[in-house]
């Protein structure tokens, strides 16, 4: 079962590291995370060559704060012709303002997508993260309230000029816990411009993680993604996608 699992693991495609299953002081103490390296060929009536690698790392204090770093980047190629190019950091950091219900958290984070039209953006926020409730099931869930401060460039700025804008930054996460081995996770973020609520980006993420070997996890995901003004050339609002991966975590 074990050469099966690593054998799955070399030959699929991986995606997203991250998983969205919400994080709480004191959960995991100490130094944990995940790694992903994934590479995915084909040759034949399409030539494709996809490369992606993720890694997150986390230290909880046990106490009174905890800090993540995650960081992935993707690349593709379809008949000799890239078509994937991303990368992406994010740094956050949790600290306690009440033993069980209140907390504050800083961020900063930086993007690339060259098929998003997106030279970079960068991004700096606070906010306010409430516990809305616990259930002896193992169920939880939490609401988000700050704002950030983001720096737009795209990849042909004579026509998409850059932005500098501030904007809310609201959301509703939740997670169930059906044993030590699985877990379900929703993520909902919605954030407008503002001075401007017509001009929003909102993120929908539904997960479910299973144990099927030790410290390996299959995970199935599927994200909506919606902006409300893309960049021009970009010919859809929406996003959609679904993904099932293997996950190692440490």
């Amino acid at each position: 079962m074990k050469y099966i699992i690593i054998l799955l693991i070399i030959t699929n495609q991986l995606f997203a590291l991250v998983s969205i299953k919400p994080v709480e002081i004191g959960e995991k103490v100490g130094i944990s995370g995940g790694v992903e390296i994934g590479l995915e060929t084909k040759r034949g009536n399409t030539d494709k060559d996809s490369y992606k690698a993720d890694i997150k790392v986390m230290y909880d204090s046990n106490t009174s704060y905890l800090t993540w770093l995650e960081v992935s980047g993707e690349y593709g190629e379809a008949n000799d012709v890239e078509d994937t190019n991303k990368l992406y950091a994010h740094l956050r950091f949790i600290n306690k303002l009440t033993d069980e219900i209140i907390r504050y958290e800083v961020f900063l984070q930086t993007q690339e997508d060259k098929f998003k039209a997106i030279e970079y953006r960068r991004l700096a926020g606070i906010g306010l993260r409430f516990k809305i409730f616990n259930t002896p099931i193992g169920g939880r869930g939490y609401y988000g309230l700050g704002s950030f401060y983001e720096n737009i460039r795209y990849t042909n700025p004579s026509i998409d000029p850059d932005e500098n804008e501030v904007r809310v930054n609201t959301y509703l996460a939740y997670s169930v816990n059906f044993s030590n081995k699985s877990s379900l996770a929703y993520t909902l973020y919605y954030q407008p411009i503002l001075d401007k609520f017509s001009d929003y980006v909102m993120t929908n993420t539904l997960e479910l993680s299973l144990q099927v070997y030790q410290q390996i996890y299959l995970k199935f995901s599927a994200s909506y993604d919606l902006d409300s003004y893309p960049p021009n050339g970009i010919n859809k609002k929406y996003d959609f996608t679904q993904t099932t991966t293997f996950l190692y975590k440490f």
